[in-house]
């Protein structure tokens, strides 16, 4: 299982720009659910990437995809695999640890840089970890069409209906 505080707390360190979307933003908006992946949307400058793939290899991952991890910094790249491929997320698994993925979000209705501009810090034990704003994480969401995203919907509606 993935230790998501000692991953934030890393990225924090190495001044990685990302934004913790799926299951574990619905965790830390206060809704409890399981997940056993990471899904992050990072800010696509080839610096930036270059620091997370960099990272994440240096802990075992790997991309599930037939490629080499650091073929995700080619722009061109990443858009042939989402024109010609569908690719929605860059999964990275490890093999030493069961369970554990980290998927980098490239198709979805809101990037990074649109993120951002909404992004919610949430402090867990003194590490600060950027969350997608609850109204830009309906919206992803809501895309996919999946049962437990439609689930996540309704329970992330019902928690901004009850603080407004």
């Amino acid at each position: 299982m993935l230790d998501y505080l000692g991953i934030f707390r890393e990225f924090n360190k190495r001044k990685i720009r990302y934004i913790v979307v799926g299951g574990v933003a619905v965790n830390l908006w206060g809704i409890p659910r399981m997940t056993y992946d990471i899904d992050l949307l990072l800010d696509m400058d080839e610096k930036n990437l270059r620091r997370f793939l960099t990272l994440v290899k240096k802990w075992g991952f790997r991309a599930k995809a037939p490629v080499d991890i650091m073929e995700f910094i080619d722009k061109n790249k990443r858009e042939d695999w989402i024109r010609n491929k569908n690719m929605k997320a860059f999964s990275l698994f490890n093999p030493n640890w069961p369970l554990s993925e980290i998927d980098i979000v490239i198709n979805a209705p809101l990037d990074y840089k649109r993120a951002v501009k909404n992004v919610k810090h949430i402090k867990v034990k003194q590490t600060s970890i950027p969350v997608v704003s609850k109204d830009d994480l309906i919206k992803m969401k809501r895309k996919t069409g999946r049962r437990q995203d439609k689930a996540d919907v309704r329970y992330l509606k019902n928690l901004k209906d009850e603080r407004e």
